[in-house]
């Protein structure tokens, strides 16, 4: 431990040394606390001697980036150094999940080879908040970590307006209403969400736009963002969706895809401040749905 010169080395210059480190990733080691000399926290500039005891505790191994599946094609409505924001199709997954390990939207934005923030961890790079995987839409996704803060801050504050476009069945007497019950999962059926006591608080607010025979169209907002939110309201209140399998009707002869489309998003922009509106034009598959509706083939 000592150099030609019989002078007594430094502990960080031993570890790059004996170690193969550089010397800055050696004294990082020190300076984290990672480093022990007879069974006392190292300092970087310390000088070994003959008979010390060094302990290294090796940091754990960074969590490692899933790999990306097929190409993802993703339909891209807004972009700048900030965020995005994504047209999502009905039947993909925004991130992975048990059975969908690719072809998922978090995918996508890999492969674009752009940066995206990992406020929400390396799995759900970019995703500020996600769609069902057959609600069909908009969504914005991050690219920085100040962005992705903002874009968080203002879902809890209530201030990110996300309108939906949702085909129901039954009639409506009034013009428009609120839904205010508490969503957590069902106790009797746990791969359903439910409105239950204790649940977390959920607001839902409607506008009827057409009637029809059968059917409603309704123009929906959240002011906060459960999962299946606007499914598990509108079927408690007696109106499931379309083509839901999981809370719609069990004669539904359309049950799959549930008739619901993320159709407008207004935010802040987190760079300048100035207001973000997007908007969705209703997918072939809704607007033949609507147009089936309409005419009383429902």
């Amino acid at each position: 431990m000592e150099t030609a010169s019989g002078e007594a080395l430094r502990l960080d210059l031993w570890l790059a040394a004996t170690r193969r480190l550089s010397r800055t990733a050696a004294h990082a080691l020190v300076e984290t606390g990672r480093v022990w000399v007879n069974d006392r926290p190292g300092r970087p500039g310390q000088r070994l001697h003959a008979g010390d005891r060094v302990a290294v505790e090796h940091p754990p191994p960074a969590p490692t980036v899933p790999q990306a599946g097929p190409p993802v094609s993703l339909t891209v409505v807004l972009e700048d150094d900030w965020l995005a924001v994504i047209d999502k199709p009905a039947g993909m997954v925004v991130h992975p999940a048990p059975g969908h390990p690719h072809g998922t939207l978090a995918d996508g934005l890999r492969q674009r080879g752009d940066s995206w923030s990992t406020v929400g961890g390396p799995e759900r790079a970019g995703i500020v908040h996600r769609l069902d995987r057959f609600t069909s839409g908009l969504l914005v996704v991050a690219k920085t970590e100040a962005a992705h803060r903002s874009l968080a801050a203002q879902l809890a504050q209530r201030t990110l307006q996300r309108r939906y476009w949702a085909l129901v069945w039954g009639g409506f007497t009034e013009a428009s209403g609120e839904i205010d019950a508490p969503v957590g999962r069902d106790p009797r059926h746990r791969q359903r969400m439910a409105v239950v006591d204790g649940g977390r608080p959920a607001h839902t607010d409607f506008r009827v736009l057409e009637l029809h025979a059968r059917t409603a169209l309704l123009d929906v907002g959240l002011r906060s963002g459960r999962t299946h939110q606007v499914r598990v309201h509108l079927a408690h209140i007696g109106h499931p969706l379309v083509g839901d399998p999981l809370y719609g009707r069990r004669d539904d002869p359309l049950s799959g895809r549930p008739a619901l489309h993320a159709r407008r998003l207004r935010f802040i922009h987190p760079g300048d401040g100035h207001e973000v509106v997007v908007e969705s034009p209703l997918p072939e598959d809704l607007q033949a749905l609507l147009e089936r509706a309409r005419t009383g083939r429902l």
